[in-house]
């Protein structure tokens, strides 16, 4: 069982910053193992998937957010991160982190940016 809570979010003008965080908990895992994911779900729209980063530490990202956006992990404290550059307000939306351990999806609670223009 994996345990995801989010931080992070809030209101920003565009091209502020912002710093997601995403900390795991739980049993039966190692979480340097685990590959974890941002997502993003704007109001009216599907969940898309906004950065994974594997337990080997490589990175992908959507095409809509190359070079703005950069998530790291910190094995030792359970925690991956989204760092948020040059926020757009299309960037607005729940942000979600996930994982999957045994074929079976975790998710966070979702935690809101708001980007005003």
């Amino acid at each position: 069982q994996v345990q995801l809570v989010e931080s992070g979010g809030g209101l920003v003008q565009a091209g502020g910053s912002l710093r997601l965080s995403c900390t795991a908990s739980g049993s039966g895992f190692a979480f340097s193992w685990l590959t974890m994911n941002w997502y993003r779900q704007a109001l009216g729209n599907e969940r898309e998937l906004v950065a994974v980063i594997f337990g080997a530490g490589g990175r992908n990202y959507a095409d809509s957010v190359k070079g703005r956006f950069t998530m790291s992990r910190d094995n030792a404290k359970n925690t991956v991160y989204l760092q948020m550059n040059s926020l757009k307000p299309e960037d607005t939306a729940v942000y979600y982190c996930n994982t999957k351990l045994w074929s079976k999806d975790y998710w966070g609670q979702g935690t809101q940016v708001t980007v005003s223009s």
